[in-house]
């Protein structure tokens, strides 16, 4: 399946048939554009003006998914303002349903699925009028409400096509129906009616909008395997055998000190995690860590030797020290919160979004400032591993040359090189990508990190229910699960929290110097299990997803994972409120976990909010 393209130019004719508003494909500047030349993987059309567009498509036959890459070229005489290009457009596919993921706070990618009927898009009677879904994200917080995802369903020939967008920051997916049964799919930066974007393209000027993946499939499950396996994250050379994560996080609470972060070093060494990551609260005159966000300088009450006594302490028992910043935001405690030369700007003054201000991006005071204490920090103290997190948004746009859409894009992109300017000058640093957990969860950020943070679910019945989510949308392997463990854990707890991080990477925390023998035998028998089915977890194949709960604050039902890898397979099965056991609800799906060889098995389903994981021969 092969992407085509459109774009708008401020000032030409707006389509008709009600869509003005609504949509800026079929357009008047699509007027003249004439197929000048085309081959395999690329096609190149014209104006008479001189306008260019290019849309490359380009199959990756391992994930058996499409990368399209459209770019628009001003050879003409005049600068031209662009309101809206697509980085994606497949038109005439046939399909009765529209699945979409959503995402709020804690609540990441719930699917949601509506039939053409349902949203009131089916043809007119003389196919006249065009109906138009349009949905999307403005900010840069490019995950929130949904992921910048889409795929749409022919249920009668069992047919699903899958788009993905590189969706850093405001972007937008368009469902168009025009007449029969077939629907367009147009997706890219949101553009001037829904985003405030304009971009200006001067004579001799090329523009490239942000890549996207297409992929078809017999399900949905099948579909999105195919454009996660297209992502191509970098991975650090370190992080090269799925190793357990411990954060501090739910420990300490936002108040890491020398002593406690010793103490946790002393409990788990030696029981092969392979990182320690002290999360936020070691900056500043901390004492309440959200507040002194952006004062880089070490706390001295909490390390007054600095922090290069952690790090060799945590190196000398067997783990990579790992450390928190939010590098692109800045709280009222901190000086480079009233350096209003170099921030962010709305209508003339520094955009505030509750207590926080937003570094530029685009200011080289910014870029010499964050070099200093970030990656500075990083090399005197030998850290290995980074957690950026980012805990608001820009919004609709900033000030600044272009449309307001625009200036916000190209921010957002300087924080992306910056990622990268970290590993050029750090290349074995394990970055963890992290956006109030997982706002920043698509797939421009995930190919700059080795992992990301799948959600600030930490003790939630919903953990599970997430993390089978991002199979989805991002590889497990990359997706790092909260396991927090308490003192008061009963094994069943233990074993709902555990069997979540087979769904992903292990993200072990909580007061684990408080477990009894008892409780640390259970954790050490899930994290061997872990090691076991690392690879399947890695490299597998999400066959089944199936949970019969609408509800993540108060789940009912059970929910039913497997991934297969060659002949083996990994079943993780949760039981929720009103539950049954495995064999019952895998009987539903058509599944006889009975015909099955047993390997190896964690945990015990036999109640209520209880799990248990299986790895089988199939």
């Amino acid at each position: 399946m092969k992407s085509t393209a459109e774009v708008k130019i401020a000032g030409e004719r707006y389509a008709d048939n009600y869509t003005c508003g609504l949509t800026m494909l079929g357009s008047g500047s699509m007027d003249g554009f004439e197929l000048k030349s085309e081959n395999e993987n690329e096609s190149e059309y014209r104006r008479p003006d001189g306008l260019r567009l290019k849309v490359r498509n380009t199959y990756c036959a391992e994930a058996d998914a499409t990368e399209v890459v459209t770019t628009i070229q001003n050879d003409g005489s005049r600068t031209l303002t662009m309101e809206m290009l697509t980085s994606v457009l497949v038109r005439e596919i046939k399909a009765d349903r529209i699945h979409r993921l959503l995402s709020f706070w804690s609540a990441e990618g719930k699917h949601k699925v509506d039939t053409i009927k349902e949203l009131d898009m089916e043809h007119s009677w003389s196919n006249h009028g065009v109906r138009v879904l349009k949905f999307g994200n403005l900010g840069s917080m490019p995950v929130r409400q949904f992921f910048p995802f889409v795929a749409v369903e022919d249920s009668k020939n069992g047919v699903f096509t899958g788009v993905q967008l590189y969706a850093p920051s405001s972007w937008q997916i368009e469902v168009l129906v025009k007449e029969g049964d077939t629907v367009s799919i147009a997706g890219g930066i949101a553009d001037r009616d829904y985003g405030h974007w304009t971009k200006k393209l001067m004579p001799g000027e090329c523009f490239e909008a942000p890549k996207a993946l297409i992929a078809t499939g017999k399900s949905l499950e099948d579909v999105c395997d195919k454009l996660v396996k297209a992502q191509k994250p970098d991975i650090s050379p370190v992080d090269d055998r799925m190793g357990i994560v411990f954060n501090e996080y739910c420990a300490t609470w936002g108040n890491p000190t020398i002593d406690n972060l010793k103490k946790l070093a002393d409990k788990i060494a030696g029981k092969g995690i392979q990182y320690l990551v002290m999360d936020s609260g070691w900056y500043g005159k901390c004492g309440y860590w959200w507040d002194w966000r952006g004062d880089w300088t070490v706390n001295k009450e909490r390390f007054p030797n600095g922090l290069k006594e952690l790090t060799d302490y945590i190196r000398g028992k067997g783990m990579i020290p790992g450390i928190w910043f939010e590098l692109e935001n800045t709280s009222q405690e901190a000086q480079t919160f009233y350096e209003e030369d170099h921030l962010v700007k709305k209508d003339g003054v520094p955009l505030t979004v509750g207590n926080v201000h937003f570094l530029d991006m685009e200011d080289p005071w910014v870029i010499e400032h964050l070099t200093k204490y970030v990656i500075g920090n990083l090399k005197d103290n030998d850290f290995g591993y980074i957690k950026i997190d980012y805990n608001d948004t820009m919004g609709m746009g900033c000030d600044g040359p272009e449309g307001m859409g625009e200036n916000l894009r190209k921010k957002v992109i300087v924080t992306q090189n910056f990622f990268r300017k970290m590993k050029k000058e750090l290349p074995d640093l394990v970055i963890e990508n992290c956006s109030s957990g997982g706002h920043r969860l698509e797939p421009s950020f995930m190919e700059l990190a080795s992992m990301a943070s799948f959600s600030d679910a930490h003790e939630c019945l919903s953990l599970p229910i997430i993390a089978a989510n991002m199979h989805r949308v991002i590889k497990p392997s990359q997706s790092q699960i909260w396991a927090v463990m308490r003192a008061g854990d009963s094994d069943e707890r233990i074993w709902y929290s555990i069997c979540s991080t087979f769904l992903g990477r292990m993200g072990l925390s909580g007061d684990v110097y408080d477990l009894n023998d008892h409780q640390w035998e259970l954790l050490s028998q899930g994290m061997d299990f872990y090691r076991r089915v690392s690879d399947i977890i890695r490299d597998g194949k999400t066959t089944v997803i199936s949970a019969d709960t609408d509800s993540y604050n108060e789940p009912t039902g059970a929910q039913f994972v497997m991934r297969v890898l060659g002949d083996k397979a990994l079943i993780v099965y949760h039981r929720f409120a009103d539950s049954v056991d495995m064999k019952e609800f895998a009987g539903k799906l058509g599944i006889n976990v009975d015909n099955y060889k047993l390997l190896d098995k964690y945990g015990i389903a036999d109640k209520d909010f209880s799990a248990q994981a299986l790895l089988i021969q199939i």
